[in-house]
């Protein structure tokens, strides 16, 4: 709209022009808001992601670490059932 419809406007409705301007901006800078808010949303999920794969390359090697044991438990066993050994050792 010109000025001269906005004024037209203004006066049926009974507002000023200046209003409609403050309105105007204060709905531009919610838009800009919102566009803030889902930048920091996208590095907040961004980081949980990198935290998430970091904790299952973690878990995998604990994983790892704990079959390792399991198996030298049993082969250790195994060899103290065959060889007689002690169970202290």
């Amino acid at each position: 709209m010109n000025e001269a419809e906005v004024s037209a406007y203004c006066r049926e409705r009974g507002l000023y022009a200046e209003q409609i301007s403050e309105w105007r901006a204060a709905c531009e800078q919610a838009n800009d808001w919102e566009r803030h808010q889902n930048k920091q949303l996208k590095a907040i999920r961004k980081a949980d992601e990198k935290r998430v794969k970091e904790l299952e390359r973690d878990l995998k090697r604990k994983e790892k670490a704990l079959a390792e044991t399991a198996a030298l438990l049993v082969l250790r066993k195994k060899a103290q059932a065959i060889w007689g050994g002690t169970e202290e050792e």
